[in-house]
């Protein structure tokens, strides 16, 4: 970025969005244990990165801010609560 671009402003935006970026996967990692997954070949780990990245969104957008809690929640009515959230029947 030139520097006549770089305003102060302009920075602290883009280190608080790769701060934001390093959330999703710190939760990824303590949450979903997703550092030690076994799926490594082909398309597994983007497939199950996307079904993570579901979870977490899905969480918070039923108004859980921790996922650990709502992960919890969820795993009482394991073969309902999840739809639930999904809105699926």
């Amino acid at each position: 970025m030139p520097a006549r671009e770089a305003s102060p402003q302009r920075i602290g935006r883009l280190t608080r969005s790769q701060w934001g970026i390093e959330a999703v996967h710190h939760i990824r990692d303590t949450t979903f244990a997703e550092d030690a997954s076994k799926v490594r070949t082909g398309h597994g780990p983007a497939n199950m990165a996307t079904l993570r990245n579901l979870a977490i969104n899905t969480l918070w957008d039923a108004g859980h801010r921790s996922i650990a809690a709502g992960l919890r929640e969820v795993s009482h009515e394991p073969f309902t609560r999840p739809l639930d959230l999904l809105k699926l029947p």
